[in-house]
């Protein structure tokens, strides 16, 4: 009993501590996206922008604005705090994304409820460039070989309610990048907050997250030596590394609201919209709707909106999706589709698979 005891004693004295840290942390969130603006002079000078790279063809269908909403092994990526907001016990996703020129995104991601301790994720993103030729310096045109650079981030998650309304998650991304003879490994952090019933409104739901926080990427490897001659003419040529810049992480602050309706008993209707700021980008303004018809059918549509410099046009644009949802025994199959529209390349094509028991 004494345990039990300090037990409750425990999550009251959680409860307590968030409730009066969730609005300072809001507040926070809210000064730091006004104060750090999106910086469009740094626009693609991050390291491992693969992080931003979208997977999960739900979340992408209504134009990647669904962090308040997002659940199960899908939020693994958007916010892991949805991780633990789920009746399913156990879950499995697998997605694959065209992306543009011809280079191919693979995800896969897993989440376990463990009673009384919180839900697991565990997720795998790979993307797949194809050969590309090997030039140097003394011949630009390609030396005749071919190099394959990988590109790999091992996330892992952790994620539990606090209270029946408000869940907490935390994820660790490990990033690992190879190009021909020089690599680069890191540590990317994550954490998210989903708000069901915000002010009492049935329905109406904040998630909010912190991405990509961590050391700068650096590359090295026997790829940065090169072989020049030294001053003294006494002694042979050597070899010199020439050191790689280390560079920042692609960090971003979303905050996003989204409302369910119930219109009929076959029929459900969410909307969505979020912000995101960029510590490499301009900020982005992203808008969703889901139909949810008879708990089986889905229909989805998103539009994001970003504000680029000299008149340039963002190159995203509306995305559509479709999803269908059926259960053989116990195991529930999802899947879904998403299409999303780009300028001066072929348009994105998702689909995923989803499989969960409660």
């Amino acid at each position: 009993m004494g345990l039990f005891k300090l037990y409750q004693r425990r999550n009251q004295v959680m409860l307590k501590i968030i409730k009066n840290t969730v609005p300072f942390f809001l507040l926070v969130l809210i000064f730091c996206g006004e104060i750090f603006a999106g910086r469009t002079d740094k626009a693609g000078g991050a390291a491992a922008s693969e992080l931003l790279i979208p997977v999960g063809s739900s979340s992408i269908g209504n134009g990647s604005s669904d962090i308040a909403f997002v659940t199960g092994a899908n939020a693994l990526y958007w916010n892991p705090a949805g991780l633990a907001r789920t009746e399913k016990q156990h879950e499995l996703l697998f997605s694959h994304m065209g992306y543009f020129a011809d280079i191919g995104v693979e995800y896969f991601a897993g989440m376990i409820h463990i009673e009384n301790m919180g839900t697991l994720g565990l997720g795998a993103k790979i993307l797949s460039v194809g050969d590309i030729p090997v030039t140097t310096a003394d011949q630009p045109d390609g030396t005749g070989e071919t190099a394959s650079p990988t590109f790999t981030v091992l996330s892992g998650a952790y994620s539990r309610m606090i209270t029946d309304k408000i869940s907490f998650g935390v994820s660790a991304n490990y990033i690992i990048e190879k190009m021909e003879q020089v690599s680069a490994t890191g540590l990317a952090f994550t954490a998210g907050l989903q708000y069901e019933a915000l002010g009492g409104v049935k329905g109406l739901c904040m998630g909010v997250a912190i991405k990509n926080i961590g050391p700068k990427l650096q590359y090295d490897g026997d790829g940065l030596l090169y072989s020049g001659e030294l001053d003294d003419m006494l002694r042979p040529s050597s070899l010199t590394k020439i050191p790689s810049s280390a560079d920042d992480l692609p960090s971003t602050i979303e905050i996003g609201l989204g409302y369910r309706n119930q219109l009929t008993e076959e029929l459900s209707s969410t909307w969505t919209v979020m912000f995101q700021n960029n510590n490499y980008s301009a900020d982005e303004y992203r808008t969703g709707i889901e139909v949810e018809v008879n708990r089986s059918f889905y229909i989805r549509g998103g539009y994001v909106y970003s504000v680029v410099e000299d008149n340039q046009k963002y190159i995203f644009g509306p995305t559509l999706g479709l999803g269908t949802k059926s259960v053989i025994e116990d195991i529930e199959f999802q899947f879904d589709y998403a299409y999303r529209s780009l300028d001066f390349f072929s348009a994105n094509h998702s689909i995923t698979l989803t499989l969960s028991k409660k």
